[in-house]
């Protein structure tokens, strides 16, 4: 049976309800980026749909093709009953309904009289991986498009381009490919009866023209207070329907005095590509509309002018009082040109002899603060104390965990919420202290965040109060079912899972010993089990016995309760540390720190570069006397330490003894590793780490597609671009050629073929171990040119020291479908600072990488954490 889905432009699309479906195939979280969406189908192939295949998961050893159908939206729920699941999770636990599947159907498409022009597809496929739409007989090989497998609101559908053209005067049918991947995490446990997929696939077709659209579901509006805007930044949607379109000026369409908007910058948009508009809105006067209307001017790449007239509602809320407070939404320019909200609940009482630090509430997977009030309103309100709520970029956090970028959202929240009453004389009486420092809270994936937070910035955090929360990712659900495993080799693997390290709560609990510690669980958890928490508090007491950490374990309460965070415990824990903060200092206290750029200082202390970059990094400060201190390194070629509070003359590095006659006269004292256990004076900083780090960009990124007659290349630029937005709420502009690219001070990814001259340019200065030679690609000695290899590595940004360039390469198309892959939108990615990837990993995953490694601490070549086949 057929049903059509929609007749857009006068194209109709029909969408087989008929699904073919192979599974389940064992896999643990995240592998699929390594491994072939279709695993285990070569799809440049005819498909036997009477064949089977190994599979661990079913009795006998093989599966095969079975099938099901999808109503007539589009949803379909994909499970595999004759799998004795309740005998795997006996000995294997949640890790064992892990599982893949790959499912097939087909579209038609049915042209109007007279068409002339092929539509492109809009699809939206939620919970789902990857989708690839295919023509009957694939010469090329399949472009895969991210789903929206977290079901996340105001994510837009993905603009597909045909793979081959329909016929203009007849229906034209491609095939349907869709990877579907269950996962624990974002599906739960099903306790009963087999683990279920409820997927579904929406296709409609677009027809290309030279205009623009608004996409009000991306708007961007702060709330304003007693007619202020409580926030400088606004976000308008906007979508190319064609052509390229740059933003160029944004004016009121009718003046009001006291009140403006400004173009942030101008902002260009690719064909099909989506961007929030940055606008930064003047105010010296009360502004009490409840909409305004903005007309924003563009012109085109063929020098066309348009002006797409905006309209925005406001929400205004009353001036403060005791008896009308509210949760009000901010705004914020994240990285200088991203319009981002966060949500905030004012103290009930206003200041008083000081300000009291604020409340930073991290919320668990799936909470949109943007359009629900439930988080904020679960939580306990407090007398002198706001309550900030980031968004994390996303209602689920998960991209990240509340780790890199969502952490630095987090902190730009709290920054902003700062400055927004600072702006504002009605607002003093509630006002915070520049860089104040704050209690940590949250619940489930905002509990784990919140022990991120806590020992990556134990100086900028008086307290934590995590609930439900789990260790790591690892931990939650396990990797023990990977495929990869099976082929790796085991020193390739290290290198691959020390980008985990970074992300495992429980490695960095020493920086925590001094931070008042309150963990809250659910006796009777289903989604995290209390264990978790019950292991964190021990390892904590583990580095200090006499540490001032609590637990409070609820019994025979589920995962979320209401009480969870508004009890009196909670309430005397949080007055207590905002009103008078406990932690004191240790004689003896040790900092550990996984990449230097995404760590604090403990204390003051903080360590600037790791001597073996991809290791875990220790400092141990131990008081010897009033004015001896003795340190001890472990795998630490930086560190700087703040000497005001510390009134010593003399220190003791591993073997080293500096005498000091006026230490505090210095700011900043750094020291650098002087031979295996000597140390000297330094300034210098580390700027590498893993691939993830390219997330935290000071600007939106450059997106930069080297040969810009590829539309292979130029759609793995739209669909990276489109994956930043869905995930994180990151704006990508995407810049043809490589002219001018490196002026650009945001982050800058290249792509490219590994032979082209602009990728020889571009390295043409070889400040990695990665260079050019008679148009190859070479990494000591190894040149690249076997088909189907993928090539990521991180270099330094040509003019910003914080930034980071990424550069994206492959051999051939495949090879480049390989690399986009693994482009780290997700945590547990596990890519470090450089790795190539090859056709074999289309069946053994990670086992399929012919190198990977993290670079040194000046980008060079790091023997102890490097692997080439």
């Amino acid at each position: 049976m057929q049903t059509p889905l929609s007749v857009q432009n006068e194209w109709k699309v029909v969408l087989s309800t008929d699904w073919n479906v192979l599974g389940p195939f064992p896999i643990h979280a995240r592998e699929q980026q390594f491994i072939s969406p279709s695993f285990p189908l070569n799809l440049s192939e005819p498909i036997d749909f009477n064949r089977t295949w190994p599979s661990a998961y079913a009795d006998h050893g093989r599966v095969g093709w079975t099938k099901t159908k999808s109503n007539a939206d589009g949803e379909l729920r994909v499970s595999f009953p004759n799998i004795r699941w309740s005998d795997l999770r006996a000995t294997e636990g949640w890790a064992a309904l892990q599982h893949a599947a790959v499912l097939h159907s087909s579209i038609t498409l049915d042209p109007p009289p007279g068409a002339d022009t092929p539509p492109r597809l809009l699809a939206d496929l939620v919970q789902g991986s990857y989708v690839a739409i295919l023509p009957e007989s694939p010469s090329s090989p399949p472009e895969w498009h991210a789903g929206n497998i977290y079901d996340m609101q105001r994510t837009l559908p993905r603009a597909i381009e045909l793979p081959s053209p329909p016929s203009m005067t007849s229906p034209t049918t491609y095939h349907v490919f869709i990877s579907g991947n269950y996962e624990i995490r974002l599906f739960g446990d099903p306790k009963r009866g087999p683990p279920t997929q409820s997927i579904k696939l929406a296709i409609s077709a677009e027809k290309p023209s030279q205009s623009i659209k608004l996409e009000q579901s991306q708007d961007v509006i702060c709330d304003f207070v007693d007619g202020y805007a409580f926030g400088d930044a606004i976000g308008v949607g906007l979508r190319s329907l064609g052509g390229w379109w740059t933003v160029t000026s944004a004016i009121m369409a009718v003046e009001s005095k006291g009140f403006s908007v400004e173009l942030l910058q101008p902002t260009k948009i690719a064909p099909s590509q989506m961007r929030i508009i940055p606008l930064r809105i003047i105010q010296t006067e009360r502004f009490t509309k409840s909409t305004f209307a903005i007309n924003l001017s563009l012109v085109s790449d063929t020098g066309a002018n348009s002006t797409v007239a905006v309209k925005l509602p406001l929400n205004h809320l009353r001036p403060w009082s005791t008896d009308s407070l509210s949760a009000i939404k901010g705004s914020y320019f994240y990285s200088k040109a991203m319009p981002t909200l966060f949500s905030a609940f004012p103290p009930l009482l206003e200041n008083g002899d000081k300000p009291c630090p604020p409340v930073l509430c991290l919320h668990g997977a799936g909470v949109d603060i943007q359009s629900q009030t439930f988080w904020i309103d679960s939580l306990p309100r407090q007398q002198h104390s706001w309550l900030v709520a980031p968004s994390g970029r996303t209602p689920w956090a998960r991209g990240l965990d509340w780790h890199g970028l969502s952490a630095k959202d987090a902190w730009g929240s709290v920054d902003a919420l700062v400055a927004i009453i600072g702006s504002n004389p009605a607002w003093h009486s509630r006002q915070l202290l520049p860089k104040t420092p704050v209690v940590v809270l949250g619940h489930s994936n905002g509990g784990q965040g919140t022990w991120y937070l806590g020992t990556r910035f134990p100086d900028r955090v008086l307290a934590v109060v995590p609930a439900s929360a789990y260790i790591k990712s690892q931990a939650y659900v396990a990797l023990t079912m990977s495929r990869s495993a099976h082929f790796i080799d085991p020193a390739a693997r290290a290198i691959l899972d020390s980008s985990l390290t970074p992300d495992d709560n429980d490695l960095f609990l020493s920086n925590l010993v001094d931070t008042p510690v309150l963990a809250v669980h659910g006796g009777n958890d289903e989604n995290v089990p209390v264990w978790h928490s019950r292991e964190l508090v021990g390892v904590l007491e583990t580095w200090r016995l006499d540490a001032n950490v609590t637990l409070r374990e609820d019994p025979r309460q589920s995962h979320w309760y209401p009480s969870v965070l508004k009890n009196d415990q909670v309430q005397d824990f949080l007055n207590r540390e905002l009103q008078s903060p406990s932690r004191a200092r240790s004689k003896t206290f040790t900092l550990t720190v996984a990449i230097p750029a995404d760590s604090g200082s403990l204390h003051g202390w903080k360590i600037e570069a790791l001597t073996t970059p991809g290791r875990l990094g220790r400092l141990m400060v131990q008081t010897v006397s009033d004015s001896h201190l003795r340190i001890v390194t472990s795998n630490v070629e930086r560190f700087s330490f703040p000497p005001e509070s510390w009134d010593v003359q003399s220190i003791q590095v591993d073997a080293s003894v500096m005498q000091f006659s006026n230490l505090r006269a210095q700011s900043v004292v750094n020291f650098e590793r002087d031979g295996k256990k000597n140390w000297k004076g330094c300034k210098s900083l580390q700027a590498t780490g893993r691939i993830q780090s390219f997330l935290s960009t000071s600007a939106p990124f450059r997106l930069v597609v080297l040969d810009p007659a590829s539309t292979h290349h130029n759609s793995v630029a739209l669909r990276i671009a489109h994956d930043l937005n869905a995930y994180h709420r990151l704006d990508a502009e995407i810049f043809l050629g490589a002219d001018g690219f490196d002026k650009y001070e945001g982050n800058i990814l290249i792509i490219g073929d590994v032979s082209s001259p602009a990728v020889a340019q571009a390295l043409h200065d070889s400040q990695t171990p990665f260079g050019m030679e008679n148009n190859r690609l070479t990494l000591r000695e190894n040149t690249f040119e076997e088909p189907g290899l993928g090539l990521l590595f991180l270099y330094p940004h040509p003019v910003n020291s914080d930034g980071r360039m990424l550069f994206l390469l492959s051999t051939d198309e495949s090879g480049l479908e390989r690399a986009a892959r693994l482009f780290p939108i997700r945590t547990g990615v596990t890519v470090p600072d450089w790795i190539i990837t090859s056709s074999r990993a289309d069946q053994t995953g990670a086992a399929g990488v012919l190198g990977a490694g993290v670079w040194g601490a000046r980008w060079n070549w790091n023997i102890a954490m490097s692997w080439l086949y």
